[in-house]
């Protein structure tokens, strides 16, 4: 045997090294160097929830008529607002109706967005798909904010209709997104060979078409976190979202609106906030979109 046939046969032989997921994952998801700020943006806004009562300097909902729309100083350091209350304990309290609106709101809407997308995918060619479908083209025909402004004032303020309203207003987004994924996953061999040993339909969906969308959708569950956070501020800065004297960043921006030329710190501190937390989002879904993209798969 000659030496390049060797090299021949020693080649087919050797399988190529594993790749390690967890290193490509991180290498790829942390490439974007903003990523780094995003992630630290969230966890203050984690630990700031968590600990307000702790962080809070004020009481953030008592009133003082005698110390109304005072200016930045020692004692408040973002001042206060008309009725007194303290600017920066607001600003604490509020993440957590941040954090509330968001996470249930898109888990909300998620969740039954991917099961309805799942359904009408996987029944391609039966009439539910065309009911369910046809639902989600009728809501998405609406702009996310009219509908969620629409949705809000039919069912009044209050932090639970705030949820519906946009969770309504989402869903067909991932509905749709899911749909085209089954779709295309329903079409593998793996999936055929499935249905010729009789695996049930639930079966299918669950435990082979779901898992392969999974990716995906935390992309896009992620994304939608930042978008779901900025329209309820818009929610709450118009009057329809979080009732008063409830803290809510977009009704500290309509409060302080009015003041703008003698005390703007009322409206920039929460608009700040807000515009930091919904860039964190979206940074965080660029690198996990990144991260998760199956054509980088294999790439050290």
């Amino acid at each position: 045997m000659t030496k390049e046939n060797s090299n021949i046969d020693k080649g087919f032989s050797e399988a190529p090294p594993r790749v390690n997921e967890w290193k490509r994952f991180s290498r790829v998801f942390f490439a974007r160097r903003l990523v780094f700020f995003g992630l630290f943006v969230l966890f203050l806004l984690l630990v700031t929830a968590i600990f307000a009562p702790l962080l809070a300097p004020y009481d953030p909902y008592k009133q003082d008529m005698r110390n109304t729309l005072q200016q930045p100083n020692p004692e408040h350091l973002l001042g206060t607002d008309s009725l007194g209350r303290d600017t920066l304990s607001r600003l604490i309290y509020g993440s957590r109706t941040t954090i509330l609106v968001g996470f249930a709101t898109t888990g909300f809407a998620a969740a039954i967005g991917v099961m309805l997308g799942l359904i009408a995918g996987y029944f391609s060619d039966k009439i539910i798909n065309m009911i369910i479908m046809r639902i989600m083209d009728l809501l998405i025909s609406f702009p996310m904010i009219i509908l969620a402004l629409f949705m809000a004032a039919l069912l009044g303020g209050g932090i639970q209709n705030v949820i519906i309203a946009l969770a309504i207003s989402t869903l067909p987004g991932y509905a749709r997104v899911m749909h085209g994924l089954t779709l295309s996953t329903k079409e593998n061999d793996y999936i055929m060979a499935e249905q010729a040993m009789g695996s049930s339909n639930e079966r299918i969906m669950l435990s082979h078409i779901l898992p392969n969308a999974l990716p995906p959708m935390i992309v896009l569950i992620t994304l939608q976190l930042g978008t779901i956070i900025l329209a309820e501020a818009g929610l709450s800065f118009l009057g329809v979202g979080i009732k008063p004297p409830g803290a809510a960043w977009g009704a500290m921006v309509a409060d302080g609106y009015r003041y703008l030329n003698t005390n703007p710190m009322l409206s920039f501190a929460p608009g700040i906030a807000i515009m930091l937390v919904v860039f964190a989002f979206n940074m965080v879904g660029d690198g996990l979109r990144d991260a998760l993209d199956p054509r980088l798969r294999g790439i050290l």
